[in-house]
């Protein structure tokens, strides 16, 4: 199979879709990679090193002509659209929910789009989670940034001084962006509050933590007295698949500190704070009600090297599959990559993502 791995094109996104050792090994098992001119440079990986592992290099319009799989980290832009060909496979970060043209573009040229995010193995998700937790450890440190006065914060140090109380952290949802996120905030000395819907999710903070956080189960009463006097809320909720649910409107806004940040690590699914909107790494924050909004949709991609590799690790034996039986057989004869399966034969295929995108059009 030729396996095509293209250069990033969202704004300061340097990560790339596979390592040169990646690489390495689907060539060893007999495939063809291309790899786009400057693809790994952002991560560190010169495309000398990716012929050295077999890899032939190609520009942008050739490798997508050729390649019977791309390969990403993020969904394709507006600008990729013309580029996908009917009858490819496309296995990236797809986020589709809240990307309803980008749909459209992969139904219409019935493009097979397995999403990362939705692949399931063994009640997880491994695809998501090497990204999640870069994320998730991301977060307390972003907001922390943002929380200086002259960045438009309240003032606020959260780790605090002797005889000066710590800021208060609370942490919508308890999944790997969760988990992390109250790890950093933990090491930080910080008042941390983590509240869920799933009663194990809290179980399993209390049993991690050994009651370092507090938990609480998700309500909107819950959600509207711990951010009161919160000082970093991360939202950290996770539909695979489907839309964010809204745990923070414009309204709850009002009632926190001014200067406080939100952190929404679930905007790429369309956010669990109503006021979010994706930014970018050029352009992170936005206020609204005098709140501090972080609401970047690729956080990862500050940290390159690390998460490529990361992501790497977790990718390559889906991507050894996918090449070497073929997309159709293995997706017949493998429930992960079945669970990954967003569109195909121009027909949706995920039934969390047929929902959402049924409701943004009764909207």
């Amino acid at each position: 199979m030729i396996v095509g791995i293209p250069k990033e094109i969202k704004p300061e996104e340097f990560r790339v879709g596979i390592t040169p050792v990646g690489v390495r090994e689907l060539v060893r098992d007999g495939h063809t990679v291309l790899i786009e001119t400057g693809a790994g440079i952002g991560s560190g990986f010169a495309d000398e090193e990716y012929r050295k592992a077999g890899a032939d290099i190609a520009p942008k319009l050739s490798l997508f002509e050729r390649s019977d799989l791309i390969v990403k980290v993020k969904e394709p832009l507006a600008a990729e659209y013309d580029l996908l060909r009917e009858g490819q496979a496309l296995f990236t970060y797809l986020h589709l929910a809240p990307h309803p043209g980008l749909t459209k573009v992969l139904l219409d040229k019935q493009v097979t789009g397995l999403a990362y995010e939705t692949l399931v193995k063994d009640t997880r998700l491994p695809l998501l989670a090497p990204m999640s937790e870069v994320a998730g450890r991301m977060a307390p440190i972003m907001a922390s940034l943002y929380l200086q006065k002259f960045r438009g914060g309240s003032g606020i140090l959260p780790t605090g001084v002797s005889g000066v109380r710590p800021g208060k952290i609370v942490i919508l949802g308890a999944g790997v962006v969760g988990t992390n996120a109250a790890r950093v905030a933990v090491g930080l000395g910080m008042e941390t509050v983590v509240i869920n819907r799933d009663p194990a999710g809290l179980q399993r903070i209390d049993e991690q933590f050994k009651g370092r956080v507090r938990t609480i189960p998700l309500s909107a009463h819950a959600v509207e007295e711990e951010i009161l006097d919160a000082d970093i809320v991360i939202g950290a909720v996770l539909v695979p698949g489907g839309r964010t649910p809204i745990l923070i409107t414009r309204e709850m806004l009002k009632t926190m500190k001014r200067g406080s940040v939100i952190v929404d690590v679930s905007v790429d699914q369309g956010g669990c704070v109503e006021t979010s909107h994706p930014t970018t790494h050029d352009d992170p924050v936005f206020e609204v009600e005098g709140i501090i909004h972080y609401c970047v949709a690729n956080m990862p991609g500050a940290y390159p090297r690390t998460s490529t590799i990361a992501l790497t690790n977790a990718t390559l034996p889906y991507v050894r599959l996918l090449a070497s039986k073929g997309i159709e057989k293995a997706i017949q004869e493998d429930p992960a990559m079945r669970s990954a399966l967003n569109t195909y034969q121009g027909k949706i295929m995920n039934t969390a993502l047929a929902e959402a995108l049924s409701r943004s059009r009764t909207a």
